[in-house]
């Protein structure tokens, strides 16, 4: 079975509070069996306008990760990144 991927870019818009939301998110990720394989780590924008983090976590499964990001804990930690950063996210199967 495909592994599952989220793929976030972000930037962040208030560094005081986002960390609250990495500790939030943090815990949800971890519940449901989630690893970070990228996480604000150097990078380049060869083509188009980049952010200035960019993280990919792994789930076992696509269906893994989706219902990671709809779980309630997940849902509470939204609200928190949309508040404090701009971003693009997106879930993506895994190829196999």
């Amino acid at each position: 079975m495909p592994k599952g991927y989220w793929i976030a870019h972000v930037t962040v818009t208030d560094p005081v509070n986002y960390p609250k939301y990495r500790e939030a998110a943090g815990k949800a990720i971890a519940a449901y069996g989630g690893r970070f394989a990228a996480r604000g780590g150097r990078c380049e924008h060869p083509e188009g306008e980049g952010y200035d983090r960019n993280v990919i976590v792994e789930f076992d499964s696509y269906d893994r990760a989706v219902a990671c990001y709809r779980s309630p804990e997940y849902r509470a930690a939204v609200t928190m990144r949309q508040a404090w950063s701009n971003s693009t996210f997106v879930i993506v199967e895994g190829a196999d």
